[in-house]
């Protein structure tokens, strides 16, 4: 029996200090990963004239149905994903605010397959089509398994882990989360008190793989740089250490703060900066956000502001993605 996605609480991470960061909230946001609508209704609350709210799980699509009605032409939906923000608004952009991972709703249902605690199909496509983690892990072989664990998921034991998948699929297919969170499992200690479940780390990696997530962060940064006005605010919500280093990469490189090289090398011509950098360090939630939403806990907040320089291409090899991204997933 599935679980009614609007009985569930979605409290959105890093709202307030967000808000906070961007103010004065004005003239017309998108919010590119729009879920059950937190951050859309907090910039309308906060002040910004119209929302573009963008989602490509269509069960998010449905539900704002409901709760966007009364907003009128203050919210406008579409479907699709935010590495083409800037085609799907159709307009130039005063903000984009990014709350990248899983969302609440989908880990909330297990029929979607995002959870290794309650047992579903094992899926995790936020866009409900295409090839599914099930597809992945009983076809691929064991290096591409192993590499997917290792470099999505930073998984240390992704050999072991991979050799074990293998071997369990030759028995009966790999078709639900826990018995791909037993398979993990057992080839780890059993974690102490306080440690993360053993399959934490496998289960973020395929989702980032199933979901080509590492590709859509890119295009969407770079597609918000596109979008943004002069002045226009960029904020990003990323809940892992490889999306916090790329965002904060981009925020460099695009600033003109990445690093120079060595001392000794002949000086090149820098390019006007396309974002002022706002937040120099990473903002994490505080511990009354901590204790009222546990997912907030691994949650980091940049911001930059767009500068009036030309946008233009970013240079992918020294934002710190995953190789498997630099050379096209193989």
């Amino acid at each position: 029996m599935s679980s009614d996605p609007q009985d569930a609480p979605h409290i959105p991470v890093l709202l307030g200090p967000l808000l906070a960061g961007v103010a004065p909230v004005r003239g017309v946001w998108l919010d590119g990963t729009m879920g059950a609508g937190g951050y859309t209704r907090g910039l309308v609350a906060a002040g910004a004239d119209r929302v573009i709210g963008i989602d490509r799980d269509p069960l998010a699509l449905s539900m704002a149905q409901d709760w966007a009605a009364p907003y009128g032409e203050r919210i406008r939906v579409v479907q699709g994903t935010f590495s083409e923000l800037d085609t799907l608004a159709g307009e130039p952009l005063d903000g984009v605010a990014l709350d990248l991972g899983v969302s609440s709703m989908q880990l909330d249902l297990p029929e979607r397959g995002f959870s290794f605690t309650r047992d579903g199909p094992l899926d995790m496509r936020m866009s409900q089509d295409g090839p599914s983690a099930a597809d992945l892990v009983n076809t691929e072989d064991e290096a591409a398994l192993a590499d997917i664990l290792f470099h999505y998921g930073e998984e240390r034991a992704s050999r072991r882990i991979a050799r074990a998948i293998v071997k369990a699929r030759t028995v009966q297919p790999i078709e639900t989360t826990l018995q791909l969170a037993e398979i993990v499992s057992s080839q780890l200690p059993r974690p102490k008190p306080g440690q993360s479940h053993p399959a934490t780390r496998s289960f973020q990696a395929l989702r980032i793989a199933v979901n080509a997530e590492f590709h859509q962060l890119v295009d969407g940064l770079e597609a918000a740089e596109r979008a943004l006005n002069p002045g226009g605010m960029l904020a990003v919500v990323s809940f892992h250490s490889l999306e916090d280093r790329i965002v904060k990469r981009f925020f460099q490189q695009r600033s003109g703060r990445a690093g120079q090289g060595s001392r000794h090398a002949p000086m090149t011509e820098q390019e006007a900066p396309r974002f002022e950098t706002v937040t120099r360090k990473a903002i994490a939630a505080d511990e009354a956000e901590c204790a009222a939403n546990p997912r907030s806990r691994s949650a980091l907040l940049r911001i930059g502001r767009r500068t009036d320089a030309p946008a233009g291409p970013v240079e992918r090899s020294a934002l710190g993605l995953p190789r498997l991204v630099l050379q096209g997933d193989r």
